[in-house]
């Protein structure tokens, strides 16, 4: 039986997968069905840590506002800080505290302090 020869379309979806695993070491870069399996790893981690990702900046900014705000006062914490924020009706998501506590503290005294009254 003679050995058939694939075609140039089978070559240029091989091409595609090397292009995408062209960074990768060993052969991870080299092999096709071990380049196809690095590459459905590689985008199930990525789509993982996506949502990792958010977790992890949303801890983050919680414990900034959390050591700012007990620089303040040590009786006052951070869950006391945002309850009395949504009862006030005061709309400023974590992000932006962060960066408050981070550049500007004495404005976040400012807003706690208007809170508490």
């Amino acid at each position: 039986m003679t050995r058939i020869i694939r075609g140039y379309i089978a070559r240029r979806r091989r091409t595609k997968f090397r292009l995408f695993a062209s960074s990768f070491r060993g052969a991870r870069s080299r092999l096709t069905r071990t380049i196809i399996q690095q590459k459905i790893r590689a985008l199930v981690s990525s789509h993982r840590d996506r949502d990792r990702q958010k977790r992890d900046f949303r801890r983050l900014w919680i414990t900034r506002i959390n050591a700012v705000i007990r620089e303040n006062g040590v009786t006052y914490s951070y869950s006391i800080f945002i309850h009395n924020l949504y009862k006030k009706q005061l709309l400023l998501n974590r992000k932006i505290l962060a960066q408050i506590a981070i550049l500007n503290r004495n404005c976040l005294y400012m807003i706690s302090n208007e809170i508490i009254k």
